[in-house]
């Protein structure tokens, strides 16, 4: 099969395509034709450092959609034909092949109305913002909600879901895209560069603060929001922990969530990672029914990725990239 090669750590921009043996499933594994395969920060920040468990070359991408071809011993409920999307574990190969393999309990049926480009973008970034608004907030006792990054992948999904749940909803972005990150359901939206994000937080809440923060920005980002929560309130942190001693004991009173599906697949989780494709099909849902947008901004081929991987990294993409396969 032809590949998308990493051959060493840091050498990501260097990736190019060539032939590699195609995998064969095992116990409880399928294999997937992939017609789609969505981009990530993480594939670049894992291959910055690279990983002991890897062998080179490497195949990276998490975030694969197309068709199973194979089955490995033991898999029931799903044939060859069917469509899926998965989010990979990033120990082992992925997706920016012509073939991969995947766990079965782990994948998603895609619905005929959904195209694999649009599948493909959700992963990563949806089920993070998913586990973060359904799995980590009461939702119930949340009235207002301020997302960082609504112009990205977690951001931009996290905004979608809150509104559909019925949220008042404010997220930061650059100027040149607040009227995006209006469109998917912002109620406000602050130029990060130019205000002051928690100034502006308090104005728009009459100086009490938002019942919860959703940071995928930094440490430093999550850190600073905490001045930006109300008592009783909720930091969901992606991008790493605040510094939780900003907060004294006994005085906001403040709940703090970690996101990190990788977790789910290195902790042999099984209960975990079938989560992954609930919160698919729950996203894929969405989809289909147009109550929520891919953010599918930008197609491109697996020669192209590494090019567009760099621009990621400069952190002033908006929406998804996906590489198609097939």
């Amino acid at each position: 099969m032809k590949a998308l090669l990493l051959k060493g750590k840091g050498l990501w921009k260097d990736m190019k395509v060539e032939e590699m043996e195609t995998p064969s499933p095992q116990k409880g594994e399928l294999l997937v034709e992939v017609h789609a395969v969505g981009l990530n920060p993480v594939d670049y920040k894992t291959a910055t450092n690279g990983m002991a468990v890897w062998s080179y070359p490497h195949i990276l991408g998490l975030d694969v959609a197309g068709v199973i071809v194979e089955k490995g011993e033991g898999v029931t409920g799903w044939k060859t034909g069917d469509r899926v999307v998965y989010h990979g574990d990033f120990t082992k190969k992925g997706g920016y092949a012509e073939f991969a393999i995947i766990n079965a309990h782990t994948v998603s049926r895609i619905p005929e109305a959904v195209s694999f480009e649009d599948a493909a973008a959700l992963p990563t970034a949806g089920y993070t913002a998913y586990q973060a608004i359904h799995r980590k907030l009461p939702l119930e006792q949340i009235n207002t909600i301020l997302i960082h990054g609504g112009a990205g992948g977690v951001g931009g999904f996290g905004v979608q879901l809150a509104k559909l749940a019925g949220k008042t909803v404010i997220s930061t972005a650059s100027v040149h895209n607040h009227e995006y990150v209006k469109s998917l359901g912002a109620d406000h939206v602050i130029d990060y560069r130019e205000e002051d994000v928690n100034a502006r937080v308090m104005e728009i809440t009459n100086g009490r603060g938002v019942d919860a923060v959703v940071d995928a920005v930094s440490r430093q980002s999550s850190t600073d929001s905490l001045d930006a929560l109300a008592y009783m309130g909720h930091m969901v942190y992606i991008a790493g922990a605040p510094d939780f001693t900003k907060v004294e004991p006994f005085t906001k009173v403040v709940s703090y969530h970690e996101i990190a599906l990788a977790a789910a697949h290195q902790s042999n989780d099984v209960y975990a990672q079938k989560d992954f494709a609930a919160m698919g099909d729950q996203m894929l849902s969405l989809l289909e029914q147009r109550k929520i947008d891919a953010m599918l901004k930008e197609v491109v081929n697996l020669e192209e990725v590494p090019e567009a991987l760099s621009r990621l990294s400069e952190r002033h993409v908006k929406g998804k990239i996906v590489a198609k396969v097939k």
